[in-house]
């Protein structure tokens, strides 16, 4: 193993999201739809001003005719802690994804940690409950065991791995506040599932409760997305953000 000095935990409290390609427009939606009709002449749709069309886009959404969404594709590279991924990995339909792997690679010590605006307390019982704030108290208490954890933790993991052992088995110790990376792919119907169910939006005709750190990824993915198809976003929100 090397003998550089051990690095200093960095602790963070955002996530980053960036498109890194895509092959997603409204006019995408529009040919895909129009080969029920039109058949193969629906190739002359392509590349035609969808604008003229987003009658047809928010009749697709409110009917829930999902498929012409499926031609698409935006592919994002996510850094964010790996209890966020667990939470992603649920979703499977129209998904891929590629993690970093603790396994083939040594992991930094980069970590998740609460901002001060994050809400702590959580009250009522399962399915019906909500966050509030916390006191100071709360807030200092979690920056500093959460701080102090990691430091443990990531020491340990530097220890094993100067002793030989291997990352698959050394990286047992790491917490799931560790930062990772990750390619998600997904065409634009499974995005809209997703945005449904994790985020929330004054325009949601189904209310739903995320975990803050998905819905802080959800939110950067979602506005890639609406500036890539426009119409399709306005057609979403119109009907109240439910996926067609």
């Amino acid at each position: 193993m090397s003998d550089a000095p051990a690095l200093e935990p960095v602790f963070r409290s955002d996530v980053t999201v960036e498109l890194v390609k895509h092959a997603a427009a409204d006019a995408d939606v529009l040919f895909a739809a129009r080969v029920s009709t039109l058949g193969e002449q629906s190739l002359d749709e392509i590349g035609k001003d969808p604008e003229r069309s987003k009658g047809l886009i928010n009749y697709l959404m409110r009917s829930r005719h999902g498929s012409p969404w499926e031609h698409t594709s935006m592919t994002f590279l996510v850094s964010a802690p790996i209890f966020v991924f667990r939470e992603f990995h649920r979703h499977r339909a129209g998904w891929s994804y590629n993690e970093a792997s603790a396994r083939y690679r040594e992991m930094e010590p980069v970590f998740y940690v609460p901002g001060p605006d994050r809400r702590l307390v959580q009250v009522g019982k399962a399915g019906h409950y909500q966050f509030e704030e916390g006191t100071a108290e709360q807030h200092n208490q979690v920056q500093s065991d959460i701080r102090y954890a990691c430091r443990v933790a990531y020491q340990s993991y530097q220890s094993m791995l100067a002793a030989g052992v291997a990352r698959e088995v050394a990286r047992s110790v790491l917490p799931v506040g560790l930062y990772s990376s990750m390619y998600a792919t997904a065409n634009a119907r499974s995005l809209m599932h997703f945005l449904g169910l994790r985020t929330t939006h004054p325009a949601a005709a189904i209310k739903s409760s995320p975990q803050r750190e998905i819905e802080m990824v959800g939110e950067k993915m979602e506005a890639e997305w609406a500036r890539l198809m426009p119409l399709t976003y306005a057609a979403f929100n119109a009907n109240g953000r439910v996926a067609p």
